[in-house]
C-alpha cells in the first residue's frame, strides 16, 4: 500500500477528530478537498486513487491543481486558499509520518497564498432591519419561528451554524439574559440578550416548549433546520421586505450578513471593537477592524473633528508673500 491513503487516513482520524476536534463542517471542508485533489492526481499520473504515492503529490501538482480550481471550475481565491490551507495541513502532518518526503513535503508548504481584493462588507440600515423583522407572518407557527430566529440574529450576532445548534438548554431568560453557544474554535461564548429580544424568545420557548437537547429552531418535524433551509428562508423574507424598504433590493443578504449588521450595530453605539471582537467570537482583534473600514459615518464624524466650527471648507492657499514677509516681523 502506498504512503497517500493510510496518511490520509490517520490525518483525519488521528489529527482532525482526536487531537484537534475538529468540527464537522471543518472534516466536511478539508474531505471535499482532498476528494478533489486525488480525483485530479489521478488523472494527472494515470493510476487508481488507491495507489497514489505521497511523492506524486508535489509542488508541480499542487500548483496545477489551484490553478485548474481557479481558473477551470471558476473557484474564488478564498477557495483557492482554503483548499491550500488544507493541503498544506495534510503535509505538515506528514512531515512528521514521512520524513523520507521532506524535499517534496517543503516544496510544498512553500507554496504561497493567493493575495486577493477585500471588499467591504455589507451591512444592513436599521430601516432595513426593521422591514426584515417584520416580514415574517407572526400568526403562523413558522413566521413566529422565523421572526425569533431573524431577531436573536441581527442582535447577537451568531453565525448560522451557531444560530442552527442552539438547543433549548442554551438559552437563559432570567435575571441577566444570555445566550451560550460553542463556536468557532470550539469556544464557549456568552452572548447578552436586549430586553426586547427577551421577550420574543419567551414567547417562541413558551410556544415551542423544547427539551434540555431539542433544537431551539426546528422544522415541524422536530429536526433542526438545515443551512439550506435558512437561506432559503432569509432569501424569501428579504424580498418581502424589499417591497416596503427598496434598498434591500440592491443588497445580496445572506446570514453573514446579519452577524455584520450586529457588529456595526455595536460600532455605532459607542463599543470598542476589543469588546465587538469578544462579542462575535473572533480570534484576533485585527480581525473586527474591517468594520470600521465599512463605516462611512464614523470616518464623516472624524472628518467633522478635525474641521473647525463655522468654517468654509475649501483648499488650501498659500498667503502672499509680500504680507507674509511683513507678517512674520
Amino acid at each position: 500500500m502506498s504512503a497517500l491513503a493510510p496518511t490520509l487516513q490517520a490525518f483525519f482520524t488521528d489529527r482532525l477528530l482526536r487531537q484537534r476536534q475538529a468540527s464537522p463542517h471543518t472534516v466536511a471542508a478539508y474531505r471535499d478537498t482532498f476528494r478533489l485533489l486525488v480525483r485530479f492526481a489521478a488523472e494527472r499520473q494515470g493510476r487508481e486513487p488507491a495507489k497514489l504515492d505521497l511523492g506524486d503529490l508535489d509542488a508541480p501538482l499542487i500548483s496545477a491543481f489551484l490553478e485548474h480550481r481557479e481558473h477551470d471550475r471558476g473557484n474564488s481565491v478564498r477557495t483557492r486558499n482554503a483548499r491550500l490551507a488544507a493541503i498544506r495541513a495534510l503535509f505538515r502532518y506528514a512531515a512528521l509520518r514521512h520524513p523520507e518526503h521532506a524535499a517534496i513535503i517543503e516544496r510544498v508548504l512553500a507554496i504561497p497564498p493567493k493575495r486577493f481584493e477585500r471588499r467591504l462588507v455589507t451591512f444592513l440600515t436599521e430601516p432595513e432591519v426593521a422591514a426584515l423583522l417584520a416580514s415574517p407572518d407572526r400568526a403562523t407557527w413558522t413566521g413566529r419561528r422565523d421572526h425569533a430566529l431573524l431577531a436573536l440574529a441581527v442582535q447577537t450576532g451568531l453565525r448560522a451554524s451557531e444560530l442552527l445548534g442552539l438547543r433549548g438548554a442554551d438559552v437563559h431568560l432570567g435575571h441577566g439574559a444570555h445566550i451560550s453557544c460553542v463556536g468557532k474554535g470550539r469556544k464557549q461564548r456568552i452572548t447578552p440578550l436586549t430586553t426586547s429580544v427577551t421577550a420574543v424568545l419567551r414567547a417562541w420557548l413558551a410556544e415551542r416548549a423544547p427539551h434540555a437537547n431539542d433544537p431551539l429552531f426546528s422544522a415541524r418535524t422536530g429536526t433542526a433546520l438545515s443551512r439550506d433551509a435558512l437561506e432559503r428562508r432569509l432569501a424569501f423574507y428579504v424580498a418581502q421586505a424589499g417591497l416596503v424598504c427598496p434598498s434591500l433590493r440592491e443588497k445580496t443578504v445572506t446570514p453573514h450578513v446579519l452577524r455584520h449588521t450586529a457588529a456595526m450595530r455595536l460600532l455605532h453605539a459607542g463599543v470598542d471593537t476589543s469588546v465587538i471582537a469578544l462579542w462575535l467570537g473572533h480570534e484576533r482583534v485585527e480581525t473586527t477592524q474591517v468594520y470600521l473600514h465599512a463605516d462611512l459615518a464614523l470616518k464623516e464624524r472624524a472628518l467633522a473633528r478635525t474641521v473647525p466650527l463655522q468654517t468654509r471648507p475649501g483648499r488650501y492657499r498659500p498667503a502672499d508673500t509680500m504680507l507674509a514677509f511683513l507678517e512674520a516681523l
